[in-house]
């Protein structure tokens, strides 16, 4: 009965812990070169955030203290690299979410890819519904960015398997697409890193693994990706897989702490 009771209690302090620690993200800064020129640019300041799964568990609440704390940054640019809603579109509806998403704004504009959570709860529905407040989403596109740098997103890996419908090749994809300047890429799940690098990608953003969210779990996702989490030079190409700001499943991290990356791009130079 002691050891019962002993257990009982442990199991109770981490999964608090973990709660807490999954309401309470940090700030990760990282500066990167990519040695490119860009007139009229030297660095490029972005908030990155995937996986903030929008929903039942992850609420207003939280959305209105992380836009908060993004704004403060006062970022040139906002990436959300998929995983943005969690399925079901009905909570984010009733909360009327979108009001507080139409908050996040910056000079170069919001960008968003579509995740394997988008696609599961209906991919049409959830574009059409972050397009409508404020997110230019990206669904195997590629645009300029102040007419210099090439930003592209492509479509969930799992697309194919919820409409039956492929994405597009990474080569279709950047078939026009310039390689002497900058060229960015989000894919929400952070498989083939080293196809993106040798088609000649200076950066990756994904998420997706949430590196496990509950220990162990992180071990499993180090065996099933190249990175887990975090940044990794590949070739040439900056690689940064994020742990994601929310949560699946039990709101509770015990693997990780969530993060907003605060990314700073430097261009024509090498360090």
């Amino acid at each position: 009965f002691v050891l019962l009771g002993i257990s009982v209690v442990l199991v109770a302090v981490i999964v608090a812990g973990g709660f807490i620690n999954a309401r309470h993200p940090r700030i990760t800064k990282l500066d990167i070169h990519i040695p490119k020129n860009v007139s009229g640019m030297d660095r490029m300041e972005a908030v990155v955030m995937s996986d903030i799964h929008l929903g039942t568990l992850v609420g207003n609440g939280f959305l209105k203290r992380v836009i908060s704390r993004v704004q403060e940054l006062s970022p040139d640019i906002i990436l959300l690299p998929g995983d943005i809603l969690d399925e079901d579109l009905e909570p984010v509806l009733r909360q009327n979410t979108g009001e507080i998403l139409n908050q996040l704004r910056a000079p170069l504009g919001v960008y968003g890819i579509m995740g394997n959570h988008e696609h599961i709860g209906g991919a049409e529905n959830a574009y059409e519904y972050l397009s409508n407040h404020g997110i230019k989403m990206l669904r195997d596109t590629v645009l300029k960015i102040n007419d210099v740098i090439y930003l592209s997103g492509r479509e969930d890996r799992d697309k194919s398997r919820f409409s039956g419908k492929p994405r597009l090749s990474l080569e279709d994809l950047l078939r026009d697409v310039n390689f002497d300047a900058p060229v960015i890429l989000m894919d929400h799940q952070p498989f083939y890193l080293e196809q993106a690098a040798e088609m000649g990608v200076d950066l990756q953003l994904s998420g997706h693994t949430h590196h496990g969210q509950l220990w162990p779990l992180n071990f499993i996702t180090k065996a099933m990706y190249t990175l887990s989490r975090g940044y990794q030079k590949i070739g040439d190409m900056h690689a940064y897989v994020s742990n994601g700001l929310g949560t699946w499943g039990p709101p509770v991290r015990t693997g990780n702490r969530p993060e907003i990356l605060y990314l700073v791009i430097h261009f024509n130079e090498v360090p």
